[in-house]
């Protein structure tokens, strides 16, 4: 069996990134939230606005590629570190002038409601972002993982001056930040779709009809079918939601040849995680993902959880994905890893899996039938 994740893999990870770096923007900017500069914020921006803003929050991408590096691949959270990193700094540039709103503020579950109390006291005083001090406060400790949401409480005391343990995975604002990423990705059209209610801003087309292939999709699906002639079990496990897999995999027309009971997508683990609230975050690297494909689906999520590790015949599979987070859950299920260098860092990535000692490393995906 192969499970293949699918951003830097088969499908560009750009446009995850575009939207990522766009959700964090609105969040600060539009009104409907902190509404630090509303004028300059528009939920229809051209490719130069996309460009700068990315630019901005992501600090040429240094942000992503330590988040990528620490091993978290998952764009809701990246969001959400990011986004988080930014209202400790708002909060401690406020803290001088409103001590006692802002320690109520920061030790308390933060959700919408909360936001516009930050906004209402962002108003009255003049506040700057800090986009490029996430690399060098992170880099001060070695939280990697999902111990990467909680080190945010450590640099929140840091700045601020108050315990708190606020920042978690579990938590109102990362449903927030997830729903607001999920409008812009999908757009307005499949916004209720996605999230289960109309969207909270319109007038956002969305990127799924600017999916970019990585190799020519032909190739993808002769690649497919010489694997299944093989006699391979062919599965998809990914950190995109459901609409943003099977749609562009469909129009690619790859997925005659994968196993649909293999799929698994960000939807399904948001619903384990739902299911099995002690038992989140699931997202890769948490090997969840993998152990629910090679399962399938009729299974019950619990038993992907609950399942012994490694696993006993984890010699039949083969995990392929770009990211630090793919190979970590791989080697949590005993099995072998093809690493492809079409990722956020490009060629610049073999060092590192080379010193991870990763199975296979490839050019890209097509070199995967090699292996066999």
């Amino acid at each position: 069996m192969i499970l293949f994740d699918v951003d830097g893999v088969l499908l560009s990870e750009e446009r995850y990134f575009d939207a990522s770096a766009l959700t964090v923007w609105e969040l600060l900017h539009s009104n409907n939230y902190i509404g630090l500069d509303p004028d300059n914020f528009t939920p229809g921006p051209d490719e130069d606005v996309i460009r700068r803003v990315r630019g901005d929050v992501f600090d040429q991408d240094q942000v992503l590629k330590l988040i990528k590096a620490r091993g978290i691949n998952a764009n809701w959270d990246m969001v959400y570190l990011a986004f988080s990193y930014q209202i400790i700094c708002i909060l401690d540039q406020l803290k001088s002038e409103h001590p006692e709103k802002v320690k109520t503020i920061i030790q308390a579950e933060i959700n919408r409601d909360t936001l516009h109390e930050i906004k209402t006291l962002a108003s009255k005083n003049s506040v700057r972002l800090d986009y490029a001090g996430f690399v060098a406060d992170f880099e001060k400790g070695d939280a990697r993982k999902q111990q990467l949401f909680l080190y945010l409480n450590t640099i929140a005391e840091e700045k601020i001056g108050v315990a708190t343990k606020s920042f978690t995975r579990n938590s109102q604002l990362w449903d927030v930040c997830r729903e607001v990423f999920q409008e812009w990705y999908v757009g307005d059209d499949k916004a209720e779709l996605s999230n289960g209610k109309p969207p909270f801003q319109t007038g956002k087309k969305g990127f799924l009809a600017n999916e970019i292939p990585i190799v020519p999709p032909e190739e993808i699906k002769t690649l497919f079918k010489k694997l299944s002639d093989k006699g391979i079990t062919i599965g998809i496990g990914t950190g995109r939601p459901e609409i943003e897999t099977l749609e562009p995999l469909r129009a690619m027309d790859v997925l005659e040849h994968v196993d649909h009971n293999r799929i698994v997508s960000a939807s399904d683990v948001l619903k384990a995680e739902q299911k099995y609230p002690d038992k989140a975050p699931l997202a890769k690297p948490q090997p969840f993902t993998y152990v629910y494909g090679w399962l399938g689906k009729q299974a019950d999520p619990e038993e992907a959880i609950n399942h012994r590790l490694p696993l006993a015949d984890a010699d039949d599979i083969l995990v392929v994905g770009d990211s630090i987070a793919d190979f970590m859950a791989a080697r949590s299920i005993g099995c072998r890893f093809a690493a492809v260098l079409t990722g956020l860092s490009g060629q610049d990535a073999r060092g590192e899996f080379e010193k991870l000692e990763a199975d296979y490393i490839l050019n890209d995906v097509r070199e995967v039938i090699d292996i066999f």
